[in-house]
């Protein structure tokens, strides 16, 4: 289950449908106990039937962030995506859950709170740079 407050348009969520197939959707509403979807059975779902999505490098890959390489020189557990000219966001896989950093005075060092779901990091993103991922 998923609390209200921890999701807003746009996050990644999943429930299970009518064959029990966990079933991913983007949220496009929370009101009343409940999240809307138009892609959705009667275009919505009690929160208590929406779970939320875990965190691993494929989402990250597959929301745009790029894993380091180590031939130049980069740390192959920082995933970075590049959101204007002069700015990334750096995360790092901490094998259990995912910590945002900040580049500081030529190093990434490690700010905010853990993260191991898709939709947390989709609302930090959005917290930090006013976009959605």
């Amino acid at each position: 289950m998923i609390e209200a407050t921890d999701v807003r348009p746009g996050n990644l969520v999943w429930y299970y449908d009518m064959y029990m197939n966990e079933t991913e959707f983007e949220v496009e509403g929370i009101l009343d106990g409940f999240i809307y979807c138009s892609t959705l059975p009667k275009s919505k779902l009690p929160l208590a039937s929406v779970h939320p999505i875990s965190l691993d490098a494929g989402y990250l890959h597959s929301l745009g962030f790029v894993r380091g390489e180590k031939e130049h020189g980069e740390d192959e557990n920082v995933f970075s995506y590049k959101y204007n000219r002069n700015d990334s966001v750096y995360v790092r896989d901490e094998g259990y859950s995912f910590q945002f950093l900040a580049a500081a005075q030529g190093q990434l060092v490690p700010y905010g709170r853990p993260v191991v779901h898709v939709h947390q990091l989709q609302n930090l993103f959005y917290c930090l740079t006013g976009k959605d991922l």
